[in-house]
């Protein structure tokens, strides 16, 4: 089993766009088709009140997930691509929601979770 595991932070955003749950969930979708993962549920949720307020999306793939977390008041983004399998590109759908955030400055990491039998 191949997993491929892209996550990272995204600073310095616009907070109506962190703020807008719509269009976070269109950014999402959109990434799942640019990196050829098929789409089985999205979910959102808009929280409000202060240093909490923000917007999760959360997409169901039938490779793993995607996640994007947002915090406007910060101007901050948490961004998780998770896949398993050789016919997704987790890079790609990364690469997307970050083209669309427009960050000012954003990390990325890559952990690879391929199983590895035991000899």
């Amino acid at each position: 089993m191949i997993g491929k595991h892209y996550y990272g932070e995204a600073y310095g955003i616009d907070p109506e766009l962190l703020s807008d749950e719509e269009r976070l969930r269109r950014i999402v979708m959109r990434a799942a088709e640019l990196a050829n993962m098929h789409l089985v549920e999205v979910n959102s949720w808009k929280f409000k009140g202060g240093d909490k307020e923000g917007v999760s999306v959360i997409a169901l793939v039938l490779e793993s997930h995607i996640a994007v977390h947002t915090w406007p008041t910060y101007r901050y983004a948490t961004i998780d691509v998770y896949t398993c399998g050789e016919q997704s590109d987790p890079l790609t759908a990364f690469r997307y929601i970050i083209s669309q955030l427009k960050p000012k400055r954003y990390t990325i990491n890559y952990s690879d979770r391929s199983y590895k039998y035991p000899k």
